[in-house]
């Protein structure tokens, strides 16, 4: 640990995870980690029935509760600066992060709907987390009718809105509880709503508002549109609007509640909300063009600076100032990485092989290509390129004579070929990628991180940070409070990374090159419509949980 000094000034970023949310305490001057701490959500993901033996929920719904997030700021915060040991007095500002888009309905107070009593029971009064896709039917139609419609912005996120945006989010709400929709006086990210429960200033970061929230050439979709997809829907807009704030921007002062929450001194600089993802290209000192940085954890969001817009199929988005000021910020991403791992750890290794160690070692052994199979990386949907979370995985190759390592390989090797497909897509449209930067917790894996070297055939180097989304945040506090006058300034004396530490080995690279033409083709058949068996497969499964959900309860005796 370093040395604490009473004459530094000191920083706090606060990273809200899927399943928890950490602090950090870093030194302004050079970026040094004093102190950090966890705080588990109490409720998780809430994905099969609301608390307190709440309804039922339908497939593929995740819901969390907005005051597991104010618990982070009561427990997590006052544990890092004790782990710190530094003197609260000398923090200057606090910055958070948050994933997305995870969204919630309140009223213009801020009070979230789902801590109203009488809508507790309501499922779609409560926080609506990133990866809740039951949203997909109203996806599609927001993209049919604007592709019917030509509106301009659609190309902007590689023709298609994705289910976890807030548009798809907000429409599903109108259509199955139009009560709900019209108590929501905000639809509000929760990395904006989090901010507002700091300073009780309501704002709206440029991250959240250009990627989740169709805001291109300062404007939202136009009334008309909104009209065309549904009469009631209108003023959606009106819901989502605020002051908009660019990113490592003052929002507002810590005040006295947030204080006592967090220990820390009112009046201390807030930052502007930002995303887990996009605000660790600053921790990682990848602001600059062509520099791709994937933060790999349980999915993979990649993003990456560029001098000029360009429209790229299938990306999530590019926004003016989206990562950085002064640049254009794109945004591509996959669904399912660690998730995909962790399930084949948890439900489809045995014994002896029940361990991502154990099965990376043995894996680690193989020639590339000695397994025979190639998988497609869909367990969780696919967000880029085909956006679309109603696809599902699929391995092929599979014999009697295959074993876990050769499944898990398999599976590592999928998520390799969907961050290829990924960089192809963007060198395509004339926005280059030279190298890449991981971030996250899967760096550990040596294994995997030399096959997305070999699979892009592109250097990869390493964030020196374990914490990269937190200390992003603390980045951007240091520039809310003063401490810098950019985020580059900042990036540049408080982030860190070790430079190609993974290089291209040529012959597995021409060995992958035959790999990954298998997985395009099988990407291009069961994901561009020449074979709709997920999609009929997931149907008749809905169908299923929704009869067995209706059924009456069988009385025995």
């Amino acid at each position: 640990m370093s040395e604490v000094d009473a004459t530094d000034r000191y920083v706090i970023g606060v990273d809200f995870g899927t399943l928890s949310g950490r602090a950090l305490v870093v030194r302004v001057r050079d970026g040094a980690e004093l102190g950090t701490a966890v705080h588990d959500y109490r409720h998780g993901v809430i994905e099969t029935a609301l608390p307190d033996d709440g309804p039922a929920l339908p497939p593929d719904w995740a819901l969390q509760d907005p005051d597991d997030y104010r618990d982070v700021l009561r427990h997590a915060v006052p544990a890092a600066l004790s782990a710190a040991g530094v003197d609260p007095a000398l923090v200057v500002g606090i910055g958070i992060d948050f994933t997305a888009c995870t969204v919630l309905p309140t009223l213009a107070d801020g009070t979230p709907l789902c801590e109203i009593p009488e809508l507790r029971h309501r499922p779609h009064a409560w926080v609506k987390l990133w990866k809740h896709h039951a949203a997909q039917p109203h996806a599609d139609r927001i993209n049919a009718l604007a592709h019917e419609r030509g509106e301009p912005w659609i190309g902007r996120y590689g023709g298609k809105i994705s289910a976890e945006w807030q548009f798809a989010k907000g429409l599903q709400i109108l259509d199955e509880d139009p009560e709900i929709y019209r108590r929501a006086e905000r639809f509000i990210e929760a990395a904006d709503w989090i901010v507002w429960q700091l300073c009780g200033v309501e704002t709206r970061n440029v991250c959240t508002a250009g990627y989740k929230g169709i805001r291109q050439d300062g404007r939202y979709p136009s009334p008309d549109y909104l009209a065309a997809l549904d009469p009631d829907f209108t003023d959606f807009v009106t819901k989502l609007d605020g002051p908009l704030l660019p990113l490592g921007a003052r929002a507002g002062a810590l005040d006295a509640r947030a204080a006592a929450w967090t220990g820390l001194p009112e009046g201390i600089a807030v930052a502007v909300g930002n995303v887990d993802a996009h605000v660790t290209a600053a921790a990682a000192q990848a602001l600059r063009p062509g520099r791709l940085v994937a933060i790999m954890g349980t999915s993979t969001c990649h993003v990456l600076n560029g001098t000029h817009p360009a429209e790229v199929p299938g990306m999530c988005g590019v926004v003016d100032g989206g990562i950085s000021p002064g640049a254009w910020g794109f945004e591509a991403g996959q669904s399912g990485v660690g998730d995909i791992f962790g399930w084949f750890v948890r439900h489809g290794a045995p014994a002896g092989f029940d361990s991502h160690e154990r099965l990376t070692e043995a894996a680690a052994a193989q020639p590339v290509g000695a397994h025979g199979l190639v998988a497609l990386d869909w367990w969780n949907g696919n967000r880029s390129l085909l956006v679309n979370h109603d696809l599902s995985g699929l391995i092929v190759g599979l014999t009697l004579a295959t074993r876990p390592p050769d499944v898990y390989r398999a599976l590592l090797e999928a998520t390799a070929y969907g961050t290829r497909m990924i960089v192809e897509a963007f060198a395509q449209a004339g926005v280059p990628v030279d190298d890449l930067v991981v971030a996250g917790g899967l760096t550990s894996n040596r294994l995997l991180m030399q096959i997305y070297a070999d699979v892009t055939n592109r250097p990869l180097s390493i964030i020196g940070s374990a914490q990269g989304p937190a200390l992003g945040s603390a980045i951007h506090a240091a520039v809310a409070a003063g401490e810098y006058q950019s985020i580059h300034e900042a990036s540049a004396a408080m982030g860190r990374i070790e430079e190609a530490v993974y290089r291209p080995v040529p012959e597995n690279v021409r060995a992958y090159d035959a790999l990954y033409a298998e997985y395009r083709a099988l990407h291009d058949h069961f994901g561009r419509g020449a074979n709709d068996v997920m999609l009929r497969l997931r149907a008749i499964r809905n169908a299923a949980v929704d009869a067995r959900a209706a059924a009456p309860l069988e009385v025995v005796g």
